[in-house]
């Protein structure tokens, strides 16, 4: 069952231009789910939680950047998080992922680009890494990036985003508000035919489901036919995929879900969480296509299954949530994923580049679809 409040009595300033960044979804009436909000309904509700962006637009035909999360702000190759792994569709590359999968942990920065700079976000984490005191004697790093292809907008050719970018996207992370839209690994994302980016959304259990809290930030790149609040808007806009056999757009894309909880999860039952996420992105249209990487990684806070150096050299007993209680936390992530991804949608701004313009989500059109409904 799903819950959708719309209350769309808006500033008309929230409606006047595509041109501009728009409020995000529940800002501008539309709630999806059941579950409440984090206080700042982005990943950074999961306490310790930092997000730090770099974006770099120059000239007409580069928009691109870097997106970096850090599950701590301590040393993470010596206090490692526990985490899971999903995949949906792998056309991509998702760098560190089969390590994730066999060792069900993460010790460095997640990061997020375009297609083609994973190697140079992949290089600065590795380099943050080894420069961390008490890394003097590492000798093996497994960088975690994620992508997706924003050659669309982008000069992705040129290869813009540098290994100081990515390291700076890492350096000045923090917590607190998540910037949202066309920023960051965003930048040039298409999403459904209209500017992508990235968007952040949480969900906090109450007290009697264990009073976790699930955050997840999206970047959104993929395609399908928009449904926003069980309302077709793709179609009723005219733009979906397969849509006079696909027209000029193809039906793939990818996106990338990265998702951060503070309850004490195994490597297991994250790897369940993580594949939940696909559920949220599901609810706004997207089919999966055949050329779509869609990716998930999901990871734990919580100090009670930090995998720090004490507990992965002597005999350790961790205690973590059984399999009972983890359906609470599968609604918690469907929700946030599909919140997340409209509001990258919502808060998107209209670019132009390599020939061509991206327009952004048209709210003055969209918001009255979804007060009929």
């Amino acid at each position: 069952m799903r819950i959708w409040i719309l209350a769309l009595a808006l500033p008309a300033a929230f409606l006047s231009s595509a041109a501009a960044a728009g409020p995000r979804a529940r800002a501008a009436g539309v709630v999806v789910g059941l579950l409440p909000t984090g206080p700042l309904n982005a990943i950074t509700d999961v306490a310790g939680v930092k997000v730090g962006q770099v974006t770099i637009e120059r000239g007409k035909d580069v928009h691109t950047g870097v997106t970096a999360v850090l599950p701590h702000g301590g040393n993470l190759f010596q206090d490692k998080v526990p985490a899971g792994f999903s995949v949906e569709n792998a056309f991509g590359k998702f760098m560190g992922s089969t390590q994730i999968v066999e060792l069900g942990e993460i010790e460095t920065p997640i990061l997020l680009t375009n297609t083609l700079n994973v190697a140079e976000a992949a290089a600065a984490a590795i380099e943050w890494t080894l420069a961390q005191p008490g890394n003097e004697n590492v000798r093996s790093v497994n960088a975690v990036v994620g992508e997706t292809n924003d050659g669309g907008l982008n000069d992705i050719r040129g290869r813009h985003v540098t290994i100081a970018d990515s390291r700076r996207a890492i350096e000045t992370a923090k917590a607190g508000p998540v910037e949202e839209g066309t920023v960051g690994a965003g930048t040039g994302t298409i999403a459904f035919g209209f500017k992508g980016g990235i968007g952040t959304a949480s969900r906090r259990l109450p007290a009697s489901l264990g009073g976790w809290t699930v955050g997840v930030l999206v970047q959104s790149n993929y395609g399908g036919a928009l449904t926003i609040a069980g309302v077709p808007v793709g179609v009723r806009l005219g733009r979906y995929d397969f849509k006079e056999q696909i027209e000029e757009k193809k039906g793939d894309g990818s996106v990338v879900i990265v998702i951060a909880t503070d309850a004490p999860l195994s490597d297991r039952n994250l790897g369940r969480l993580a594949k939940r996420a696909f559920a949220g992105i599901a609810r706004t249209g997207s089919g999966f296509t055949n050329g779509s990487g869609d990716y998930a990684v999901a990871f734990s806070t919580n100090p009670a299954v930090r995998r720090t150096p004490e507990r992965r050299n002597a005999s350790a007993t961790i205690e973590d949530l059984p399999n009972d209680l983890m359906s609470p936390l599968f609604q918690a992530v469907a929700e946030a994923t599909e919140e997340a991804a409209l509001n990258s949608l919502f808060t998107a701004r209209t670019v132009t580049g390599q020939g061509r313009t991206i327009e952004a989500l048209p709210l003055d059109r969209v918001l009255p679809m979804l007060e009929r409904r």
